[in-house]
């Protein structure tokens, strides 16, 4: 009785390891520059940072101008006027990195129009991965270009060309390496 038990268990657990899961693996960084949305994105993207940037830099020049004012007229003044204008400066200094970080840091206004502006077509991408997943009975699906790392990848699983397809973008001849 004990073996029969024993017997019906691997049977049981040797038939799953036998339907072994299929997997594959995509490059998202090149699907996604396939996609004319995502240059149009990335464009706008680096346009505010640009402009961001000037922003700041400007403001940095102003404190710089104002702290080179102080040290040449900081003979002249007294006490309570070097005060003054040490705490002027400060409070500029200050303004700046705020204004820096606001624009910059996390959660800032770079990172959310980032946020708003890629999203969508990161979720498009999904999407389609999802479905070219299901149709070929992939039970995983690796990205090439995330922080995975992937020392050696058979093209063979390289799925990458069916997503451009079902996201209208493939191109027969334009293959990846």
């Amino acid at each position: 009785m004990r073996v029969l038990l024993i017997f019906i268990g691997l049977s049981v657990f040797g038939l799953n390891f036998a339907n072994a899961q299929k997997f594959g693996y995509i490059d998202s960084d090149f699907i996604l520059s396939k996609m004319p949305e995502y240059k149009k994105a990335q464009d706008e993207i680096d346009q505010l940072s640009a402009a961001w940037q000037k922003e700041i830099e400007d403001m940095q020049k102003k404190v710089d101008g104002l702290y080179s004012s102080y040290q040449a007229e900081q003979v002249l003044l007294t006490e309570e006027m070097k005060k003054e204008r040490l705490a002027e400066i400060r409070k500029k200094e200050n303004d700046t990195k705020e204004y820096q970080k606001k624009v910059f840091g996390f959660d800032g206004l770079f990172f959310l129009k980032k946020a708003e502006l890629i999203k969508p077509l990161q979720d498009k991408v999904f999407d389609a991965v999802e479905k070219v997943s299901k149709a070929n009975r992939l039970a995983i699906v690796f990205d090439k270009s995330a922080e995975l790392v992937m020392i050696y990848t058979d093209p063979r699983h390289d799925y990458t060309d069916f997503v451009l397809e079902e996201l209208g973008l493939g191109d027969p001849n334009d293959k990846i390496k």
